[in-house]
């Protein structure tokens, strides 16, 4: 794996942690108000990141690599290289 392909792979796992933080600070909020937005945005964008984390590191124990196409069969839900 080059730089490049590690620092991609580092963003999209930023923006995983975002998007699925944003998500649920509104829904957190309105279920229960002892809940802080703050909290749930965390434990949120945590188990995001620690999904996309486990299908890196299944793709990963496959073969003992990871190639672009196992990095975005992980964010895209999966683990298995998409068909050709």
């Amino acid at each position: 794996m080059n730089l490049k392909v590690a620092v991609n792979t580092l963003v999209r796992i930023v923006a995983v942690f975002g998007y699925q933080s944003m998500a649920v600070i509104g829904g957190a909020s309105l279920l229960d108000s002892s809940i802080s937005p703050a909290t749930a945005a965390l434990l949120a964008g945590i188990s995001a990141v620690a999904q996309v984390m486990q299908k890196l590191a299944a793709a990963f124990v496959d073969d003992g690599k990871l190639d672009v196409e196992e990095i975005n069969a992980a964010f895209a839900g999966t683990t298995k290289k998409p068909a050709e």
